[in-house]
């Protein structure tokens, strides 16, 4: 089954601004610098590439979507349509930054892989996303619905949660030296958790009609409205962020 996720950059931007605006503290611990030349993988609309530019680095920045790098590229920042397990780039930066982009990649090794290629020698490698018991609430609602309605077919989680001792083990293994890495609890307010499906879950329900779509999201709803809405703080998501810095080493494999 095809579930891979469709972006709409317009859509993103309304609903799901606080990806972004919540992002501060990794662009502080990456802490670019003058004349760097960095990566951001992932870069959405490039709202997180913008704010790098103006420390006065020099940034590339690549994602999956089109539609982002076209938002990206409105910003007039060089932007390519490229997949983390597929970067062209070899020794050329001096970090690769990356935002809530790399629990969307199952095969963490490969990106891993990619990143130190890309990477100089002693380049660093500072991110963050969704990390163990990230969303739980959420998924374990969505395979819920799934699992009453056989019509439906098998619930695709596109996601990985990776423990903070599992994702540093890989980094090791491919020749990093850790030298933060934290799983951080950061409960999340959102406008409505339907527009939270439209945008992040449409590639789980992309083969479903437009009536079991619907049904989907409103029964999904109907199971977290007692877990994580409050007529106080209206809709919180369970997010729980992995964030690290890294170093590669000299000696890292380049593949």
């Amino acid at each position: 089954m095809d579930n891979i996720n469709k972006w709409n950059a317009d859509k993103y931007n309304k609903h799901a601004d606080f990806v972004s605006n919540l992002a501060f503290p990794v662009l502080e611990l990456l802490n670019p610098q003058e004349n760097e030349n960095i990566l951001d993988l992932g870069c959405g609309d490039g709202t997180l590439a913008a704010e790098i530019i103006k420390c006065k680095s020099k940034v590339i920045a690549v994602d999956l979507s089109d539609s982002m790098v076209e938002k990206t590229k409105e910003r007039g920042i060089e932007a390519f349509v490229m997949s983390a397990t597929q970067l062209t780039f070899v020794n050329e930066f001096d970090a690769v930054f990356s935002n809530a982009v790399l629990h969307w990649v199952k095969d963490a090794d490969a990106s891993i892989k990619e990143i130190s290629k890309s990477l100089n020698d002693n380049g660093r490698f500072i991110a963050e996303f969704g990390g163990y018991g990230n969303i739980k609430f959420l998924t374990d609602a969505m395979q819920e619905v799934f699992n009453r309605h056989e019509e439906f077919g098998n619930f695709n989680n596109p996601w990985i949660f990776p423990k903070d001792s599992e994702y540093k083990q890989l980094l090791q293994d491919n020749g990093f030296n850790v030298e933060y890495i934290e799983l951080i609890p950061r409960p999340t307010k959102i406008d409505d958790i339907r527009n939270w499906l439209d945008i992040f879950a449409n590639g789980i329900i992309s083969h479903l009609t437009k009536e079991q779509q619907n049904q989907f999201k409103e029964e999904v709803r109907a199971i977290l409205k007692p877990k994580i809405y409050s007529k106080k703080d209206g809709w919180v998501a369970d997010y729980v962020r992995l964030r690290l810095k890294a170093y590669k080493t000299k000696n890292s494999k380049k593949e």
